[in-house]
């Protein structure tokens, strides 16, 4: 009798065990997991880390009634606290019925030469492979939380505030990601349309697949709004105060107004057809939290026209 009744807890123990795991639970506040399966997103927050080559950690909120239509990419500034980036978004999230997804690109493994310029080069100067840069975690990324969602079809945008405007606007010089749209927020520096100025701030100096007159045509092309707050304008403890950041204005107000006036100009000087939009958020200082809440910020994501 005894000897059958601890085989039978045995084997009942094994089955437990081997059982195939199952999704993510979200039942708690954050979660971190490894490759979710498909339909794990419960409403609220959560978090997955995604295996994508280099695993990746995601800050998630799903509104309670959200209609499966919209996602919206949210890239956190240099103190890379993309859980704050999230939850502040909360509001954005209920407010146009999307999605949030803000990835984690920690210092340590995304230094500013892989974060804010996107790891296009490698350490030589050469030009690293599209699919090693930084900026091609974000398709990826999207086309992860479409299977999880079920939702093959789904639409995304992005918007990214400070060093995460500068990702934001660099990746459009160089990846299409598929988004409606792109949006630099408050941007410490800008990826000018000119090859006069240096990687960084423009063209200069790249290998010529990543600068030639094709790739500023696109770049010029891509669906990129300038959003701005009129009050940063001056500078502050994170404010690139360079020679060549100076020289594209003193504050990220001049800076990205200068970048707006600069590509309409050269999109007009050659023909070429010229995507980008400038809306402003009136009297907003440099806070992602502010010009994520501001009226502008819906005009700036989904307007049809610069500055409505």
């Amino acid at each position: 009798m005894w000897p059958r009744l601890v085989l039978l807890c045995a084997l009942f123990l094994f089955a437990c065990r081997t059982k195939t795991p199952l999704a993510p639970d979200h039942r708690g506040p954050d979660h971190r997991s490894g490759v979710p399966t498909v339909g794990s997103l419960s409403a609220g927050k959560s978090s997955v880390v995604l295996a994508l080559g280099t695993d990746i950690e995601c800050f998630i909120y799903k509104p309670a009634r959200w209609s499966g239509e919209r996602m919206l990419f949210v890239l956190h500034g240099t103190l890379r606290n993309a859980d704050e980036y999230r939850d502040h978004a909360i509001p954005m999230g209920d407010r146009f019925d999307a999605l949030i997804i803000a990835p984690c690109f920690d210092k340590e493994r995304f230094p500013s030469i892989k974060y804010q310029r996107g790891g296009i080069l490698e350490a030589d100067g050469s030009a690293a492979r599209p699919e090693d840069w930084t900026y091609a975690f974000i398709p990826k990324i999207a086309a992860a939380m479409r299977e999880m969602e079920r939702q093959p079809a789904l639409k995304f945008w992005i918007i990214g505030h400070s060093a995460g405007g500068q990702f934001a606007m660099r990746m459009s010089g160089f990846l299409d990601t598929g988004a409606e749209r792109v949006v630099a927020a408050n941007p410490g520096t800008d990826l000018f349309p000119t090859r006069e100025f240096d990687f960084g701030w423009g063209f200069g100096g790249l290998p010529d697949e990543l600068s030639n007159d094709d790739r500023i045509r696109r770049y010029l092309a891509a669906p990129l709004t300038l959003y701005l707050g009129t009050a940063d304008d001056h500078e502050d403890q994170y404010l690139d105060m360079s020679t060549s950041s100076v020289a594209q204005g003193l504050g990220r107000l001049q800076r990205g107004r200068a970048a707006f006036t600069l590509g309409q100009s050269v999109a007009d000087e050659h023909g070429w057809p010229f995507a980008w939009r400038l809306v402003e958020a009136e009297g907003v200082p440099h806070d992602h939290q502010l010009m994520f809440a501001n009226p502008a910020c819906e005009s700036a994501l989904f307007g049809s026209t610069r500055g409505d």
